[in-house]
């Protein structure tokens, strides 16, 4: 399927076996490979693994190369030995994704990411280093990545902080993706959990508005709207142009599941229901 909207094109990264998902790797291969061969195949983005699954894939993978990204949640020297390990796989890495241990400096960050060759992804601190790190990353050439939720609720950054985050990136021309709790298209609350979640939708208006020169108070109220209608109809709006251009900075985000974005972005009327089909 190649005539998905442009807001969704390559917009879901597969983090089936992170949580809450936690798909188990022997059956997230093969199901990513599916959905890499579905009539919403332009949806998928690259599997997302850790580090440390690398030396369990080789039973896994075929002659057909897999597509890849890798979590070094230690840092840029685990990052660097886990694109040497994959080189012999049949893999293509098609990123890595870095985080910065306590106490790296944004200086000692750019040094330790220097000996990669493939496109890097670096987490974002929630911390006083978040500005160097975003300097820095614009100065290379590399990509953030904002964590927004998690398996407890201080893992999720309150809309004022993410739209802090967003317009620092988009002002300094880094892409970014998003990583973790966007689990629905619309902020809303998890009635299990009791956590506040991030729409990706919502994410998505607020890159573009960013990009059209609001600032963080206007993004924080984007970013807080739960009225799903509203949100799904400023969506369609954008139209494919806007929608590439917001796109070009809000690059993915990571889904443990692909089906459920999918479901609810045909419920809201922004993709074809006939996508949901075997048939299709």
């Amino acid at each position: 399927m190649t005539g998905l909207p442009a807001f969704a094109r390559g917009l879901c990264d597969d983090a089936a076996v992170f949580p809450p998902g936690l798909a188990p790797l022997a059956d997230a291969v093969p199901a990513h490979r599916r959905h890499r061969a579905a009539p919403y195949a332009a949806l998928v983005g690259p599997l997302v693994l850790p580090a440390t699954a690398l030396d369990q894939l080789y039973p896994l993978v075929t002659s057909d190369p897999l597509d890849l990204s890798i979590t070094a949640p230690n840092g840029p020297a685990q990052a660097a030995n886990a694109v040497a390990a994959a080189a012999d796989l049949p893999v293509e890495v098609h990123a890595v994704e870095v985080a910065v241990p306590t106490g790296m400096t944004a200086s000692d960050l750019v040094h330790g990411l220097e000996l990669l060759d493939v496109p890097v992804y670096v987490e974002v601190p929630r911390d006083e280093r978040r500005p160097a790190v975003i300097d820095a990353l614009a100065a290379t050439g590399h990509r953030a990545k904002f964590r927004t939720g998690g398996v407890h609720a201080n893992l999720y950054p309150g809309p004022d902080e993410l739209a802090a985050a967003v317009v620092a990136a988009v002002h300094a021309g880094v892409p970014f993706k998003a990583t973790a709790g966007l689990h629905h298209p619309v902020r809303n609350t998890d009635p299990e959990t009791g956590f506040h979640q991030h729409g990706f939708l919502n994410l998505l208006l607020a890159t573009d508005a960013a990009m059209h020169g609001a600032g963080p108070a206007e993004l924080t109220a984007i970013l807080a709207d739960r009225d799903a209608a509203s949100i799904a109809a400023r969506v369609a709006g954008l139209g494919d142009a806007r929608a590439a251009f917001a796109r070009s900075r809000f690059l993915s985000f990571g889904t443990c599941s692909i089906t459920d974005p999918l479901t609810e972005l045909a419920a809201l009327g922004l993709l074809p229901a006939s996508l949901l089909k075997e048939d299709a």
